[in-house]
């Protein structure tokens, strides 16, 4: 059964079968961005399934397999007798073409990268677009030969059959990728699909959202009490005032300084939240607590699931201190669930995440945990703040990890490290900020880093600790570019954290981008 988020449920909304892309929740994300919901649900959903959605459309993703592999994942072809329209795409377009008695096989010319396209035969799909358009081909498979009933509306030079339709059934399969930013006219590709083929209506937006979300709070929460995990970053802060907005003062908020936040973050936060936001808040003190859990440890899992189970155990006691709570509410994020488990499709599980530790999960089979923001991405969760009347300062903050500094300490977290992280940390914003960098960047942050290097100090030989910086830029945090930042302020961010920061003597810049590497180290 599909597990929906506060607020999504909708029957003007697309379906989209995941098959593994690493683009495929670029697919879900273009789709919102034209006001129509999308959610991203496993191939193997059974066919009884869909039909309780009642989707006006389906995508079917791309994916890693090659369809004439044995174990190549496969999905029922009633799901082509629905009477609804169908867009596959790389991967799916195999599946469908399949489907129909199509043959698939290896290609002798593999196109990785922008190719040109060139447009056929008239198709609503390309409706009003040019003839010949630029796309981004990944595939190492063909379509050998087109199913009957179908008509081929576009090709390529290395990829003959680059798109397909079956008109009067509304089927339509492409090669390429509309959803990356790399293909020319993607976006309005996708529009076609959903306005000009499938008629859908533009009633996704983020005040439809908060009303939907209030009302489903409310129906689920009923008479009761939600506690809730406030961090004082975006997610749980604009979480936090949803809920508020939703059930008053049956909120409780319990902010817990575990000892890994942000330079001076824990009066920050109860300035912010208890002064000036009016909320139920209780301050719990918990850094003596995580750091001797933390002792030792160095495995960036480990410390994941130690301190979630800790969150846990101590929104526990302080719940039992108010009495009791009904619901246990958290700022999770639709890419925090893509890259904790893999319950979408056939990718890899990238990370897990403290929000989806032993504890949580039994609570949410439980139906105790709400997670308005689940199926939302970091620029929608912005969006919805403003929309709630949150001061920009606030919604515009960086991202910071819920397990905090102790992922970016790589190795053990002790006292001394932290400090030397909060303190280079500390300066890198605020340079970031004075040079007016601070919103261009989806995020930047200090990493300690578990070696030591040789310096010269006043003319003494020093054996120091080494700080790298992360700078990055990205739309939704599933992909991220490293960010080139202007010489006199790397000089300046370096020259200070070297001079000020005492125990380091060497800062050095990551210039990797997602993929292959994530946005944290750790």
């Amino acid at each position: 059964m599909i597990e929906h988020g506060i607020g999504v449920a909708s029957q003007n909304k697309v379906l989209i079968l995941d098959f593994g892309s690493q683009y495929t929740q670029l697919i879900a994300r273009k789709i919102r961005e034209l006001n129509v919901y999308a959610e991203i649900v496993p191939y193997t959903i059974p066919i009884d399934e869909i039909k309780k959605e009642h989707p006006k459309a389906l995508i079917l993703s791309g994916g890693p397999s090659s369809l004439y592999e044995e174990e190549s994942p496969k999905i029922s072809n009633d799901i082509f007798t629905l009477g609804i329209p169908v867009l596959g795409i790389c991967y799916g377009l195999y599946v469908l073409a399949d489907a129909f008695g199509g043959a698939i096989s290896p290609s002798p010319f593999k196109e990785y990268g922008r190719a040109d396209i060139t447009i056929v035969n008239d198709s609503p799909l390309f409706k009003g677009l040019p003839g010949i358009q630029t796309v981004w081909m990944s595939h190492g498979d063909k379509v050998e030969s087109v199913p009957q009933e179908f008509t081929v509306i576009a090709s390529s030079r290395n990829a003959k059959i680059a798109a397909i339709e079956y008109r009067e059934k509304k089927i339509y399969g492409v090669q390429f990728h509309p959803e990356v930013y790399h293909t020319q006219y993607g976006k309005e590709i996708l529009h076609n699909f959903l306005f000009e083929i499938c008629n859908f209506k533009s009633t996704w937006t983020m005040q439809s959202f908060i009303d939907s979300a209030i009302q489903d709070i409310r129906t689920v929460v009923g008479n009761g009490t939600v506690l809730l995990g406030l961090s004082g970053g975006v997610d749980s802060s604009v979480t936090a005032v949803l809920l508020q907005k939703a059930i008053g003062n049956r909120l409780y908020c319990v902010f817990v300084n575990n000892g890994l936040l942000r330079k001076d973050e824990h009066t920050k936060v109860i300035e912010r939240f208890k002064k000036h936001l009016n909320l139920n808040l209780i301050y719990a003190d918990a850094e003596e607590l995580f750091l001797q859990k933390l002792k030792g440890i160095t495995d960036p899992e480990q410390k994941r699931r130690i301190i979630g189970k800790e969150f846990i155990n101590v929104f526990k006691a302080e719940a039992a201190k108010i009495g009791t709570f009904d619901f246990l509410a958290q700022g999770t994020l639709y890419p925090d669930v893509i890259e904790s488990v893999s319950t979408k499709g056939p990718s890899d599980t990238i990370k897990s995440h403290h929000n989806r530790v032993p504890e949580v999960l039994e609570l949410i089979k439980e139906g105790k945990v709400i997670e308005p923001l689940k199926e939302l991405f970091k620029d929608e969760v912005r969006e919805l703040g403003r929309q709630l009347g949150m001061p920009e300062e606030l919604i515009n903050r960086h991202p910071f990890p819920g397990p905090g500094l102790a992922i970016r300490i790589i190795g053990e977290v002790t006292k001394e490290r932290l400090f030397i992280l909060r303190e280079a940390d500390d300066i890198l914003i605020e340079e970031i900020k004075k040079a007016d960098y601070y919103t261009k960047l989806w995020q930047a942050f200090a990493v300690f880093l578990p070696v030591k290097s040789v310096g010269v100090m006043g003319d003494k030989r020093t054996y120091e600790n080494v700080i790298a910086i992360r700078a990055v830029t990205s739309l939704d945090a599933m992909t991220a570019d490293w960010a080139y930042l202007p010489e006199d302020l790397m000089r300046r961010i370096s020259t200070r954290i070297i001079n000020e920061v005492k125990g380091v003597n060497r800062v050095v810049y990551d210039i990797s981008s997602k993929p292959p590497s994530t946005i944290e180290w750790e």
